[in-house]
């Protein structure tokens, strides 16, 4: 059994460890979503000057109607973590291609609740992201194949031919594919 002096160190040990400790922070493009480390001088510098210009495509949604999509706090991870790293916003480009299961995270509340039984755990985050300037596409034939017409999804959703039409035009436009 720990005596009460080796206890003490003990306390104080763990104590000075989480001085040293780091919270994740949410923001500043994306508040309250997408919590990043900051990390202090990396070895990989990153290229502050550089033009960020991604498309992440997304098909798997969660099970759960009451869990937000995971890949879309990741968009929101990606804006955060380059915006805390001083990258200007007007540097980074972002496209959110959505597909196949989390197709039905872009659902306004109202129809979401009609169709769930809850309101879409992901609006707020959907909103966001198209405030911040991410454009938000949907796959036509997603669209039509699980019944989401355009007045069904939060306002600023576009929807395209195909989420591969979308991916090959913005590949075309200087975009990376990143598929989560």
């Amino acid at each position: 059994m720990m005596n009460l002096k080796h206890f003490s160190l003990f306390v104080l040990i763990i104590i000075g460890f989480a001085g040293f400790a780091q919270d994740k922070k949410s923001g500043p493009v994306i508040e309250g979503y997408g919590q990043v480390w900051a990390i202090e001088n990396p070895d990989f510098k990153t290229n502050t000057s550089q033009e960020f210009k991604v498309a992440f495509d997304v098909k798997d949604g969660p099970e759960s109607d009451t869990e937000i999509n995971i890949n879309f706090d990741t968009v929101a991870r990606f804006l955060n973590m380059h915006a805390q790293s001083g990258i200007p916003l007007s540097q980074i480009k972002v496209a959110l291609i959505v597909h196949g299961s989390s197709s039905r995270n872009l659902l306004t509340d109202q129809v979401y609740q009609s169709r769930y039984q809850v309101k879409n755990p992901n609006r707020e985050l959907v909103e966001k992201l198209i405030s911040a300037g991410v454009e938000v596409i949907l796959c036509g034939q997603s669209s039509k194949s699980r019944d989401l017409p355009k007045e069904d999804l939060v306002p600023g959703v576009k929807i395209a031919l195909s989420a591969m039409t979308a991916s090959i035009q913005l590949q075309g436009q200087g975009y990376r594919l990143m598929k989560l």
